[in-house]
């Protein structure tokens, strides 16, 4: 079984099928995330596609979304 951890290089998860959001731009590049074979999410930025990758739980990835959606990160931006 392949070892997946965070930070890891994109080149270990050779299965991935990585999905780009559509927000971002050339410059500053998108967000990608890839589901896992174990149910885990990998997310990396597309302007680096061989760079380190974080993996979350699909709870966390829930989580996140949900908190985004409320708001909760808004400050971070404005």
């Amino acid at each position: 079984m392949q070892r997946v951890y965070n930070g890891m290089p994109d080149v270990g998860l050779h299965e991935a099928e990585w999905q780009a959001g559509r927000h971002g731009d050339g410059q500053y590049g998108r967000i990608e995330l890839a589901i896992l074979p174990d149910g885990q999410i990998a997310m990396r930025n597309s302007r680096d596609s061989g760079g380190p990758v974080l993996i979350y739980t699909h709870a966390e990835i829930e989580a996140f979304l949900a908190g985004a959606k409320d708001g909760d990160f808004d400050d971070l931006i404005s």
